[in-house]
C-alpha cells in the first residue's frame, strides 16, 4: 500500500470483505526419521494442520488412501468409506504415510520452456463448440481421462464448478476428522508434483473454522517419502520424531483486498481494472505465484502515473486475497460492487466497469491473451497488441482459462481477460513449492509484461466505447449466457 501511494496512485486502501476462514501460521516444525538410521527429513507442514503436543516420537505406518483430483468427489467419497473399513483401529499412535507410492519416471521434458510457434498456434485455435450442461451436482459424471475431463469441465457453469470446490473442501475436512478419530498422531504425505527434493505444500484440510482441523500434517520430499515406504514394505520399522507449532484462530477472520486508482479525466465513473492475487502458499516466498503478477500490475500503475498520460476513464488496481482457496477476494469484491452471481442481481456499478485484465501464471513474458469466448473483443485486442509483435506478443485465443481472478468478473457478465504467458519453470518447479522464490523471477519478462499491459490499459481507458460484453442485463438481472 505504501508503494502504491508513493507512485501517486490515489485512494489506496484495504477493503475488508468479511469472514474468510481461520488464520493459520507456522511457528516452528521438525521431522526426523530415526530408524534404521538417523535422517533429517526435508518436510513442510500443510496449512490448517493442528499443532503437536510438543516433540513426539512414533512408528510410521503405510496406510495409503487413493485421493483423486479435486473434482472427483464421488470417487473420493467412495475411497474414503473403504478406507474407514480397512484401517479402523489400526492408526492409533502412528505416523500415517497417507499418499500412495508413485512410480518414479525419468523426466522427458525440459524444466524451463517458452512457447513455440506451434504451441501458440494450437492455443489460438477456437475451442470445439459445446453446450453448457444444465445439471445438478449429483448428476455430474466427469470422465477419468484428464484431457476428456478438462473438456467436460469446460461445459459446466461456473456455479457448479464452485460447488465442486466446496465438495472437495468438505472431503478434506472429513478425512482429517477421521484420522483424528482413529488416533493418528501425525500424517506424512508425498505429492505427485514433487521431485528432486522439491516440496509442494498447500492445505491439509479445510480453511473454515466450522469444520474440524486436520491432524499435524507434513509433506515430505519424494525421495525420502518413497524410502520410508520401501523400508516398511520390507518389514523394517521406521520411527519418526516430529514437532509442529502453529498459531490458529478460534474462528474465521476478516480478509481484505488492496485497492488503488488513478482517476479518469472525462469519464471518471467508468473504470478499467487490472489485478493479480496477493496471497500465496507458505513453503516458498510467493515471489512467482503471485508476487510476479502483483509486482507487474503495480508497475503498470507506476508507468501510467509517471508518464502522466491523459486517460478518460479511471484506472483501478485490485490485489486480491483468498485466491488460492477459491477466488474469494475477487468474488467478494464483485458481490459488493457489481453483481450477486447467485441471485443474478445487478449492482449500480455493473454498467461502469469497462474491462478487467489479470496476470497470474508466473514470471513469463506475455505472448497474447485469452478472450474467454468474447469474440467481439478480438478486433480490439488484435489492434492493441499489434505494436508488440516484435516482443513476441502474437496470440489471440478464444479459449477460456480457469483458476484465477478474471473468472470472478466473467461470472458476473463483465469482460474479464487473462494473459497467455511463457511457462518458464512455473508448472515444473515453482508452482506452490518451496522454490517459489525471487531467484526464479525473470526481470526482462516482467518488464515486457508491464509495458504491454500499461499500453493496453491506456488504449482501453481512452476508447470511445466500452469493451463488448457477452452478457445481457434485463430488469436489473443478469441473464445467463
Amino acid at each position: 500500500m505504501k508503494e502504491l501511494k508513493s507512485y501517486g496512485v490515489e485512494n489506496v486502501h484495504e477493503e475488508k470483505w468479511g469472514p474468510f476462514g481461520r488464520s493459520w501460521s507456522v511457528e516452528s516444525y521438525t521431522a526426523d526419521m530415526i530408524a534404521p538410521r538417523y535422517s533429517h527429513l526435508v518436510a513442510a507442514p500443510l496449512a490448517w494442520s493442528s499443532s503437536t503436543n510438543g516433540p513426539e516420537t512414533a512408528d510410521a505406518l503405510y496406510a495409503p488412501l487413493i485421493i483423486g483430483r479435486w473434482y472427483e468427489f464421488k470417487k473420493n467419497r467412495e475411497n474414503l468409506e473403504k478406507y474407514k473399513t480397512e484401517w479402523h483401529g489400526k492408526l492409533k499412535g502412528k505416523v500415517v504415510l497417507l499418499t500412495e507410492l508413485k512410480e518414479t519416471k525419468a523426466p522427458t521434458t525440459p524444466v524451463f520452456t517458452r512457447y513455440t510457434d506451434a504451441q501458440l498456434a494450437d492455443i489460438a485455435k477456437a475451442p470445439t463448440p459445446a453446450i453448457r450442461r444444465n445439471l445438478t451436482i449429483d448428476q455430474v459424471d466427469i470422465p477419468s481421462d484428464p484431457k476428456e475431463a478438462e473438456k467436460y469441465l469446460d461445459t459446466l457453469p461456473n456455479e457448479l464448478l464452485n460447488a465442486l470446490y466446496e465438495k472437495y473442501d468438505e472431503f478434506s475436512a472429513d478425512l482429517g476428522a477421521l484420522l483424528k478419530e482413529e488416533g493418528a498422531l501425525a500424517v506424512f504425505r508425498g505429492d505427485r508434483r514433487s521431485h528432486d527434493g522439491i516440496l509442494n505444500a498447500e492445505d491439509a484440510g479445510s480453511y473454515s473454522a466450522k469444520r474440524p482441523m486436520a491432524p499435524p500434517t507434513f509433506v515430505v520430499t519424494d525421495e525420502q517419502y518413497s524410502r520410508m515406504v520401501r523400508l516398511l514394505q520390507k518389514k523394517v520399522a521406521v520411527n519418526v520424531r516430529f514437532e509442529l507449532r502453529a498459531k490458529v484462530s478460534s474462528g474465521d477472520v476478516d480478509a481484505a483486498n488492496i485497492l488503488g486508482e488513478i482517476p479518469g479525466k472525462k469519464k471518471p465513473n467508468e473504470v478499467v481494472m487490472i489485478g493479480a492475487h496477493f496471497d500465496s502458499w507458505h513453503s516458498g516466498t510467493g515471489a512467482i505465484d503471485n508476487g510476479a503478477g502483483s509486482a507487474v500490475m503495480m508497475e503498470v500503475m507506476r508507468i501510467l502515473k509517471k508518464l502522466n498520460l491523459p486517460m478518460d476513464r479511471t484506472v483501478r488496481i485490485g490485489l486480491w486475497s483468498g485466491e488460492e482457496q477459491g477466488l474469494f477476494g475477487s468474488r467478494a469484491y464483485i458481490k459488493m460492487h457489481f453483481a450477486d452471481v447467485k441471485t443474478a442481481e445487478i449492482r449500480a456499478e455493473h454498467s461502469q466497469l469497462d474491462a478487467y485484465l489479470n496476470l497470474d501464471n508466473g514470471s513469463g513474458k506475455i505472448r497474447g491473451i485469452y478472450l474467454e469466448n468474447n469474440d467481439a473483443a478480438r478486433p480490439l485486442f488484435e489492434a492493441w497488441l499489434a505494436p508488440f509483435r516484435d516482443l513476441d506478443v502474437t496470440t489471440i485465443s478464444m479459449q477460456r482459462t480457469f483458476g484465477t481472478d478474471h473468472q470472478s468478473f466473467d461470472d458476473a457478465g463483465l469482460p474479464g481477460f487473462q494473459f497467455i504467458q511463457d511457462p518458464l519453470d512455473y508448472e515444473t518447479l515453482t508452482h506452490h513449492s518451496d522454490v517459489d522464490t525471487y531467484s526464479h523471477a525473470v526481470e526482462e519478462d516482467l518488464m515486457q509484461a508491464s509495458a504491454v499491459i500499461a499500453s493496453l490499459v491506456y488504449d482501453i481507458a481512452n476508447r470511445e466505447e466500452m469493451v463488448p460484453r457477452k452478457s445481457i442485463v434485463k430488469d436489473g438481472k443478469l441473464l445467463s449466457y
